[in-house]
């Protein structure tokens, strides 16, 4: 699905990210995981066209897609969360979900002038679209809610659920888990391994609980100083002597149940 050739990423002196080359395979929730200041958001970042690269190449399907802003990226299916939800909040659940589909005719005001019934049956259509969204997150109660009463989790929850109004390839979740409670964590997990295993949704995880990254995420890459030091399983990773000094911690090695 995605192939990333080379890529580099520089502020000033700091390489953010330094020759960095991997491959995000179809169907698959891959973990992304490293300590702080690793490189990890500028990937995502330069992959999903906030920024462009100082050198190398990001394909997605075999085509080039290095350096497209973010509106293009989205109209072929690539589509990213952030670590801070983007919800608007003086707008409904329901509303946040029905503002995603593209190239809607209300958005014109002749398309909304010259063809009002086309206007009232797409937006049948996206509300319905929306509805289905919120049964299958299970977030009913809060359909009719503004999004800005919303919790951290339910925030997190309404970010997936606008992935799901379009047709998405690829999402990329930053730190879905931040500042979620372990139950609304647990409903996100779920409702990631059913968007995977029931639509085909192809998923890559900035996340750094590991117990939620080793539930998901097959493979797992670990990124430090702006490098990729190891890709596996999760317990491969958690078991590699690199990964455990660079991001783990020494102290882990000599912890029960951890793989020295």
């Amino acid at each position: 699905m995605i192939e990333v050739k080379n890529l580099r990423m520089q502020f000033g002196g700091i390489r953010a990210v330094d020759d960095v080359s991997l491959t995000l395979e179809t169907g698959r929730i891959t973990g992304l995981i490293g300590p702080n200041g690793a490189g990890k958001t500028t990937l995502f970042n330069v992959i999903a066209g906030h920024y462009k690269p100082t050198a190398g190449q990001v394909f997605l399907d075999g085509q080039d897609i290095t350096g497209l802003p973010p509106h293009e990226l989205f109209a072929k299916g690539l589509l990213r969360t952030f670590q801070i939800a983007h919800e608007f909040s003086t707008l409904t659940v329901r509303e946040n979900l029905m503002m995603v589909p593209p190239r809607q005719t209300g958005e014109s005001l002749i398309g909304t002038w010259l063809k009002p019934s086309r206007v009232r049956e797409e937006e049948e259509a996206v509300r319905a679209k929306a509805d289905d969204v919120i049964r299958f997150l299970e977030i009913e109660h809060v359909a009719d809610e503004l999004a800005g009463n919303l919790s951290g989790g339910q925030k997190k929850l309404l970010e997936l659920g606008r992935t799901m109004m379009t047709e998405a390839k690829i999402v990329f979740l930053d730190e879905v888990g931040a500042g979620v409670n372990r139950t609304l964590l647990n409903t996100l997990g779920d409702a990631i391994v059913r968007l995977n295993k029931e639509r085909g949704y192809t998923f890559c995880m900035i996340e750094h609980d590991m117990d939620f990254i080793g539930r998901l995420c097959d493979p797992v890459i670990v990124m430090a100083e702006g490098r990729v030091l190891a890709k596996g399983s999760a317990a491969e990773v958690i078991a590699n002597e690199q990964v455990i000094e660079a991001y783990l911690g020494r102290g882990l090695k000599n912890k029960p149940g951890v793989a020295a």
